[in-house]
């Protein structure tokens, strides 16, 4: 195809050239095709190995770019200089010396132009770059259709990644997706074509736009979008029936190349989530390399991404402690199929074992212990106080216990922001974890350095509210929030595990720390969302009810990250609480009382116990009192409706 081309290049030289000089009498048309004929062969070699040595016959033409045509025209210049070169030299040779060369060349080249090699150049460039592109718009316009049809896009944002995307979508082979228009708030972009696609206005216009051009989806092209810019976006399509797409972030990125296969859903953690973690790695391989780590709670979502973070950082033994025996096994196997290299030990052991608590630590010889097990749902540990007792105070007792009998250098609690001015048995119960735990730190005997690290939600765990809207909407609804004003704050659970990780390794023994967990978040707010994202419309496709607030919860969580007694760490994300320690003889009663409490029936007895052991604990929406208001409700109901009757 190439030789083609350049042969019909050529051609195209020489008959421009012939209508230039028609009229001259010294002008032979019969010499003029002769030097063609004779020339072409000259043309055709020289141009071939140029084109060649740039590597130009190798690309595919259904990808031609700005880049081959750049190498094209390189190539042309490159043979024209050859060329003059070469003309130049025949010029100048003698006429005994034409003997020796190929019969007729060195005569047919003196004669030939030098305005051909102008022409041949740009009938070269023109040639090559118009078959190249032309295949290429060939193969992007004629494609067929897909079988599910064509989904009519429209993208958010006018700039590098935009314009990739758009171009990869032409290059599919089958036509999927049809960019409709772009929208950009950059007023100097409004009106610009971008491969065929127009920037119809800013995202303010939004909701018009796809109301009038009948768009489908939302192809969201900021790679850099903060969750902020994401939500407002999201908010501008609420009650639409639309669907959304977004690139991974920069980071995920290669080289800046964007390719179909990348778009994913929008997912309610592009929305929630925060920045990436800048961890300092030297302290924390410092803290986990080449040590025996034990994790307790390994199978939990916070347990299973310490394990996973843990392993990045080479521990000599890594060792698996979970009371339900499925998630251990999922988490093994995982683990172990990620590193190879690393020796893990699954232990099943309920942590209020506490001889099995005693066996597993003697067997394993931790350096470092994370204690990552505990009951974590409010409503749930309203129900079963004793549960709470069993599980969170006196099986934290036992596995710091054992960190202190066999000499463990490390030991970090994770607590919760629920047992900040605690409201529920399950925040008060973590609170009692982190005054035993951290009454230990430094007593005579005990060499382990003990640390607690508090943080509030994190999006996807197990029972947590995202999954549990999702699957609401998965049924066609209704979503179920507790109350219109209900507030919470969220961070992702990679995040959550390395800033523990983080805390660990640059803080002392006997401190607590605070997470910084970002702005908060209605929970209202975040199922509008979640219902948009799902390509629904809140209040008409899918309800929002609200059940009211359930035993234990607060409307507004409290961090406690300002004031005298918190302090700055190395790491802008991890502040520490100042906080007065408990006397120890005082700790040993209070542990004595629970111990007591370990199966008792009654709740108020629990929660008196809790109460004398943190004083500043307020149950708030007590079961007995929500069932007695749930009656009272049902009861105004059913009066009212035999008043209308």
């Amino acid at each position: 195809m190439h030789l083609l081309l350049f042969s019909l290049s050529l051609l195209m030289a020489y008959m421009i050239r012939s209508d230039v000089v028609v009229g001259n009498p010294d002008y032979s048309w019969k010499r003029s095709l002769q030097s063609f004929v004779y020339v072409l062969p000259f043309f055709l070699i020289i141009k071939s190995l140029v084109f060649w040595r740039l590597r130009l016959f190798r690309g595919g033409w259904q990808y031609s770019s700005i880049r081959d045509i750049s190498r094209i025209l390189l190539g042309a210049w490159i043979f024209v200089l050859i060329a003059f070169v070469c003309h130049g030299i025949f010029v100048q040779i003698p006429a005994w010396y034409e003997r020796i060369l190929p019969p007729m060349i060195g005569p047919y080249f003196k004669l030939m132009p030098r305005g051909v090699l102008v022409l041949d150049f740009l009938g070269t460039v023109f040639l090559v770059s118009t078959a190249r592109l032309g295949f290429r718009i060939y193969r992007e316009e004629l494609r067929p259709v897909s079988e599910e049809g064509v989904c009519r896009v429209l993208v958010v944002g006018a700039g590098n990644a935009a314009e990739t995307i758009i171009r990869e979508i032409n290059r599919q082979r089958v036509e999927r997706f049809r960019v409709v228009g772009l929208v950009d708030d950059d007023p100097n972009k409004r009106g610009i074509l971008i491969h065929g696609a127009p920037v119809l206005g800013k995202t303010d216009d939004i909701r018009d736009i796809c109301q009038n051009e009948d768009i489908e989806e939302i192809i969201i092209a900021m790679p850099s979008a903060t969750q902020k810019e994401l939500r407002r976006v999201i908010e501008l399509c609420s009650g639409t029936k639309l669907k959304f797409q977004s690139l991974p972030g920069v980071g995920d990125l290669i080289n800046g190349r964007v390719t179909v296969s990348q778009i994913r859903p929008v997912d309610i953690n592009d929305l929630l989530g925060r920045d990436v973690v800048e961890l300092d790695t030297e302290a924390v391989a410092r803290f986990i390399y080449n040590r025996v780590v034990l994790v307790t709670g390994a199978g939990g979502s916070i347990g299973s991404e310490m394990c996973r973070q843990i392993c990045h950082f080479g521990p000599a033994h890594l060792v698996l402690v979970e009371q339900a025996e499925t998630p251990m096994f999922d988490i093994e196997n995982e683990l172990k199929k990620d590193h190879p290299e690393l020796r893990i030990t699954p232990r099943i052991c309920d942590i209020f074992d506490r001889d099995r608590v005693m066996t597993v630590w003697e067997e394993c010889q931790p350096d470092v212990v994370i204690h990552a097990a505990a009951h974590k749902h409010v409503p749930m540990m309203e129900l079963n106080p004793s549960e709470a007792v069993k599980n969170n105070i006196l099986g934290s007792r036992n596995v710091a216990d054992a960190s202190c009998k066999y000499d463990v250098s490390e030991f970090v609690t994770i607590s919760t922001d629920k047992a900040v001015n605690p409201s529920s048995v399950m925040g008060c119960s973590k609170r009692v974890a982190e005054i035993y735990t951290q009454s230990l730190n430094g007593r005579e005997g005990c060499k382990t350095q003990f640390k607690a690290v508090r943080f509030g939600n994190v999006l996807g765990s197990a029972g947590s509210v995202v999954p549990t809207f999702r699957r609401q909407i998965a049924a066609g609804g209704p979503v179920t929030v507790t109350h219109a004003e209900m507030t919470r704050y969220f961070m992702t659970i990679p995040e959550a595990a390395q800033l523990v990780l983080q805390a660990a390794a640059t803080g002392q023994g006997g401190q607590i720390f605070l997470l910084d967990m970002g702005e908060p978040v209605k929970i209202a707010d975040l199922a509008k969302q979640m219902i948009t994202l799902s390509g629904f419309r809140p209040g008409e496709d899918i309800d929002i009810v609200y059940s009211g607030i359930r035993p234990g919860e607060k409307l507004f969580e409290e961090l406690r990250t300002e004031g005298e007694d918190i302090e700055p760490t190395v790491h802008p994300k991890v502040l520490v609480w100042a906080h007065q320690p408990v006397p120890w003889d005082r700790v040993q009663s209070i542990m004595k009382e629970f111990e007591s409490l370990e199966n008792c029936p009654d709740r108020d007895t629990i929660v008196k116990a809790l109460q004398r052991a943190v004083p500043e604990y307020e149950p708030l929406n007590p079961p007995n009192q929500s069932a007695k208001k749930e009656q009272a409700d049902s009861s105004d109901t059913e009066t009212n409706s035999t008043a209308e009757s």
